[in-house]
């Protein structure tokens, strides 16, 4: 039987309260002051413990709100449909294959996007608290996780400037989950109603394209 004075020890002090939690601006700019050579998704995912899931989503969704080169919305968007499967699905913890934690990008690259994103996020987390509770429970979180599904595959279409949209809706969601703030959820359901008309109208407009140019090419042929 342990002696009473263990359980005691282990108590904290009335004075002392629980260290706030680092920002995730702050945590980014930790991870790229780093002296190792290249960054990690393991080294992400330990850097943020129990807050993986809203970290590793806005991660990989706020590069593709600035221009990027040809492509690159794809390969970023596809770590996204793994950890966003898996908040629809209600999973407590985040499970990453190893051959996901194992990727990494050059340190000074890593450096480079995190200069370029801090004071934006550092900005926007000066308004971000906890509120609105109730839209940030199990069940409207796992709605929140299909959307941001929904929003990751819209990520992989061709469309030109297309990602921006559903790339910032996606980030709402990532900070509303990391800072427990339903407001930024709010936002985040906003952009995604945004991101769905916009991907309609482009579809509608390319559809359009496509029908006038068979019926000129019919012309002639005929």
């Amino acid at each position: 039987m342990p002696e009473p004075s263990s359980s005691l020890a282990a108590a904290p002090s009335p004075d002392e309260g629980p260290e706030p939690r680092q920002r995730f601006s702050e945590v980014l700019s930790d991870l790229a002051s780093r002296p190792s050579p290249t960054i990690a998704i393991n080294d992400v995912l330990g850097a943020f413990g129990d807050r993986a899931f809203g970290a590793l989503m806005l991660v990989f969704a706020a590069p593709n709100i600035l221009p990027l080169p040809p492509g690159t919305s794809a390969v970023l968007g596809a770590p996204l449909l793994f950890i966003t499967a898996q908040v629809m699905l209600g999973r407590p913890t985040l499970w990453m294959p190893a051959f996901i934690r194992e990727r990494s990008i050059q340190r000074d690259s890593f450096a480079l996007l995190t200069a370029k994103l801090s004071p934006v996020l550092a900005r926007g987390e000066r308004f971000l608290k906890p509120r609105l509770p109730f839209l940030l429970h199990r069940a409207p979180e796992r709605i929140v996780g299909a959307a941001c599904l929904l929003l990751a595959l819209i990520l992989f279409l061709p469309i030109p400037f297309g990602n921006i949209p559903p790339a910032f809706a996606i980030a709402a969601f990532s900070l509303g989950i990391l800072e427990r703030d339903g407001m930024a959820t709010i936002i985040g359901w906003l952009a995604t109603v945004g991101s769905i008309l916009i991907l309609v109208a482009i579809s509608s407009a390319i559809l359009a394209g496509i029908r006038a140019f068979l019926d000129q090419l019919w012309v002639l042929i005929g």
